[in-house]
């Protein structure tokens, strides 16, 4: 039997060093070079979303509230830890979208999970907590529910009532 020479040894331990050096390099070289003064581009785990989570409506939902009422981008998110919830949605048609900001009526956001209904509350030197000027076409608006014992959580379904306006089973972000 041939025993192996410190040469031969040499040789395949440079081969190997070679090859797990080129394959540590390779998946580096697959990514896209940095610019200048744009942060690096999140790295993300299997599964996990990065950015915005997705809009939570089904298409027909979001073609109902845009051709009947003018709206679109409709998102419900906790604020201020969770003492406040907030609705928010884009005008698209100013006349369809009006009745949403019409100082008279009263929004109501209802979690049936949790058997609560939430109001705005108007507070005493700045007013209620919600836009209700005349919708402009491509601006955003929004209001804010009071959440008194934090009962609506991120991940609940709730319906958001201002007068004849319903928008329902959107997601708590």
């Amino acid at each position: 039997m041939r025993t192996p020479s410190a040469r031969s040894i040499q040789k395949a331990t440079l081969l190997a060093g070679i090859l797990a050096g080129g394959l540590l390099v390779l998946p580096a070289a697959t990514q896209a070079p940095a610019r200048v003064g744009q942060a690096p581009a999140p790295v993300k785990a299997a599964g996990t979303p990065v950015g915005n989570p997705p809009n939570h409506l089904p298409g027909r939902a979001r073609m109902y509230y845009a051709g009947f009422w003018g709206i679109d981008s409709l998102v419900v998110k906790t604020a201020e830890s969770g003492e406040l919830v907030r609705f928010s949605y884009r005008v698209l048609d100013p006349n369809k979208a009006a009745p949403l900001n019409d100082k008279k009526s009263t929004p109501t956001l209802e979690d049936w999970q949790s058997g609560v209904e939430l109001v705005v509350p108007s507070l005493e030197k700045v007013g209620q907590l919600r836009q209700a000027s005349a919708p402009v076409a491509g601006k955003s608006y929004w209001m804010a529910f009071s959440n008194p014992g934090r009962r609506v959580k991120p991940g609940d379904r709730v319906d958001v009532v201002i007068g004849s306006f319903r928008a329902s089973g959107l997601v708590v972000e």
